[in-house]
């Protein structure tokens, strides 16, 4: 189900899967949007409700005149603040790993277990293929051509309006989240206190093997590393492995 919440004076949307099972917040990455949590909530279903936020910029959730860490960590708060649920496991991939372990990081009350997707705690952003993306096309077959073999990872966030086919993000939006994304985030890394899986692609173009290994040697015993055979969309290239690693891991920590 689709729902809204204000955040600063603009308008956020949410996906709850719904179910009896305990929430699980979940946050997407750029170019994504809430909906592609969809197979996810299913195969983690009846045991966990997954509650996906549409970020700012993405989705149905309004533009926002900045998309600096602290916008994107205040809109995970307010959303938490929203839903009343006390501590939960949050679970975010790339951006939203990086708001994910920013969240738990300055809001440790609020998080009982993290599952981060391949993304690092140093961030190097290249936004050149964002850049290229196509404004529009006239028809959505000319979208996915366009895209080649991006389209799979993009079409969540396919929209139709008045001039073609597009997206669901704006590309300036995009390019503007990107950079200010990019950054030494290592404080906020080693100031999660709960547990925490990272979840590491191995052909990911992202995240390297070596700095993925360092992230959890730094947590002290407190993180835990898993890597399956994908690029940097884990749960697009393996979802059934991915979701047995991530419901393991919340059998054991929650």
């Amino acid at each position: 189900m689709r729902e809204f919440f204000m955040a600063g004076g603009r308008k956020l949307s949410y996906l709850d899967f719904g179910g009896p099972g305990s929430p699980l917040l979940a946050l997407h990455g750029h170019y994504n949007e809430a909906s592609a949590f969809a197979p996810l909530a299913g195969a983690l279903a009846p045991r966990w409700r997954v509650i996906a936020l549409d970020q700012r910029g993405h989705g149905e959730s309004d533009r926002a005149p900045a998309y600096g860490r602290d916008g994107y960590v205040s809109d995970v708060a307010a959303l938490h603040r929203h839903l009343g649920v006390g501590p939960v496991p949050v679970l975010g991939h790339s951006l939203g790993g990086v708001n994910a372990y920013q969240f738990a990081a300055r809001h440790p009350d609020g998080v009982s277990a993290l599952i981060v997707e391949d993304i690092g705690a140093a961030v190097h952003c290249d936004w050149s293929f964002t850049t290229r993306l196509p404004a529009t096309a006239p028809s959505r077959e000319a979208l996915v051509s366009a895209l080649g073999t991006a389209a799979p990872y993009l079409e969540c966030s396919f929209r139709q309006s008045d001039r073609g086919w597009g997206f669901s993000f704006g590309i300036d939006d995009t390019v503007a989240s990107q950079k200010a994304l990019g950054g030494d985030h290592w404080d906020d890394w080693t100031a999660v206190s709960c547990p925490t899986l990272l979840v590491h692609g191995t052909r990911s173009d992202e995240l390297t093997a070596d700095h993925a290994r360092d992230m959890v040697a730094r947590r002290g015993g407190r993180a835990r590393l898993v890597e399956l055979p994908a690029g940097h969309v884990v749960h697009h290239d393996a979802p059934e492995r991915f979701a047995t690693e991530v419901g393991a891991f919340l059998s054991a920590s929650c």
